[in-house]
């Protein structure tokens, strides 16, 4: 089935979503759905955009999204997994760090991923098999095996603050050993940029699977690896700890720090 996507189709349409994070009047109008959660006209307009697109060409594949009730969705089957906009706290700040991320999935498998950040008009995606791309050129992990020499970046569980003292404390100790700690406040970025070598690891606890479907295949495709804390292989549950990177990072992270 994800042979027989029109992949240029599904970039335009993305491309044309993300023109939405610019409306500033959607972007002002702000639900509280949590502690530190948050959600925006950008993003329901962005997910009906997308929904209505995709549907109407590909009517047999599911549709998940981060603002739907999901509850009917049969995930053995062909599903499109959205979150339309990765970084909503950070486009109500006016941060320039958010993202529209979109994966084909099947069975827990995650088949096409795309991931744009229209403020550095950056489109990462991958195809199961066929490698992973940013804006067109091909993109791997950084080849770098020493955490002294490294860059991560980190999630700090903004809607879980009750875990901070654990999260700062892998943060402290790892901050000791590498180059340098990073936290921006978009997941499916962090894993972008494990994904084309410029950081070298990422990891955060509780992680929906809209947030990682689709960045965990482009790291895959780029040559690195994404685990859950204990061990598994990611593999698109509902909610996971994950930790990404180069296949020699990613184990030390996980072995060492989580």
């Amino acid at each position: 089935m994800h042979h027989q996507i029109d992949i240029e189709f599904v970039k335009k349409t993305i491309m044309e979503a993300a023109d939405i994070f610019s409306n500033k009047e959607s972007v002002g109008k702000i639900v509280t759905k949590g502690r530190a959660d948050f959600v925006t006209a950008v993003d329901m307009q962005v997910q009906q955009l997308m929904q209505e697109r995709l549907t109407a060409k590909y009517p047999q594949i599911q549709f998940m999204s981060e603002e739907l009730d999901n509850s009917a969705i049969n995930k053995e089957d062909y599903m499109w997994v959205l979150d339309p906009v990765d970084g909503t706290t950070n486009l109500i700040h006016d941060f320039k760090r958010s993202a529209i991320s979109l994966a084909l999935m099947k069975g827990g498998e995650s088949l096409l991923g795309f991931i744009y950040n229209p403020y550095a008009r950056e489109l990462f995606y991958a195809i199961k098999g066929e490698g992973s791309y940013l804006n067109g050129e091909p993109i791997r992990v950084s080849e770098e095996t020493q955490m002294a020499d490294s860059l991560i970046t980190v999630g700090t569980t903004p809607y879980y603050k009750e875990l901070a003292r654990e999260n700062f404390g892998i943060i402290e100790k790892l901050y000791g050993d590498c180059v340098d700690i990073r936290r921006t406040g978009s997941a499916a970025l962090d894993l972008a940029d494990v994904a084309c070598g410029r950081t070298e690891g990422y990891f955060e606890k509780r992680l929906k699977i809209w947030d990682y479907a689709a960045g965990m295949l482009i790291v895959r495709e780029a040559g690195g690896e994404v685990y859950y804390f204990d061990g598994r292989l990611a593999a698109g549950e509902p909610a996971g700890d994950i930790v990404a990177g180069n296949r020699t990072i990613v184990e030390i992270l996980r072995k060492e720090y989580l």
